[in-house]
């Protein structure tokens, strides 16, 4: 049976759940839903998600919102070692989608590309690109001399630090790239699923204050 996600391409949570399935072997049809795409406040799209958000995961008759979750699911139901999904993964996939990833995306993404260049705090981004690379560091150490966070093996806590490497290596910014983070983008980039979707272009999302 093939899985269905609703949401577009340039989601940045879209993308975890596209690559994860991808390392998974998963048949996938993504639909376009959201963005310029609309199609969240129908009422068929609010019965699977209530709050109007992508991804939405359709698998039989089962759905399910909630990217961590959906991702954790299909690693559950459909890992056969592909993607590591142990106690101590889960505990810092955890972290690196509460902590690391909020870190990026609504006070540094979103403070600086998808705001009107007009109106950018300069400062504030500043501010948070320090504080997102300080919590990189933290995910970097952790690794240590690992291939993965995971270890040998691509897991869970790699998909939601690596899922925002692509946007911090290629937006217009003053980078202090922590030690081993270069590596473990570069070897990130030469995995075929995250080239597919997650080095996606993110143009449509430049100056737009608006999901």
């Amino acid at each position: 049976m093939t899985l269905i996600i609703h949401g577009r391409a340039s989601s940045s949570n879209v993308q975890a759940v596209m690559w994860g399935a991808a390392e998974l072997g998963l048949a996938v049809e993504r639909k376009d839903v959201g963005g310029r795409f609309g199609g969240t406040d129908t009422p068929a799209f609010r019965r699977m998600n209530p709050m109007g958000l992508v991804p939405v995961l359709e698998d039989g008759d089962r759905v399910m919102f909630e990217s961590a979750a959906i991702l954790r699911y299909l690693v559950t139901q459909y890992g056969e070692g592909g993607v590591v999904a142990s106690p101590r993964d889960d505990m810092w996939a955890e972290w690196a989608k509460h902590t690391l990833c909020r870190s990026f995306t609504v006070p540094l993404f979103w403070a600086y590309y998808r705001t009107p260049e007009a109106v950018r705090d300069l400062a504030a981004v500043g501010h948070a690109l320090r504080q997102f690379e300080a919590n990189l560091a933290v995910a970097m150490s952790e690794r240590g001399a690992r291939a993965w966070m995971s270890g040998e093996t691509l897991g869970l806590a790699d998909i939601w630090v690596g899922h925002i490497l692509y946007r911090y290596f290629t937006l217009d910014l003053d980078r202090r790239v922590p030690a081993g983070t270069q590596d473990y983008y570069d070897a990130l980039t030469e995995r075929a699923a995250y080239r597919t979707h997650v080095m996606v272009d993110y143009s449509e999302l430049k100056g737009r204050l608006s999901f």
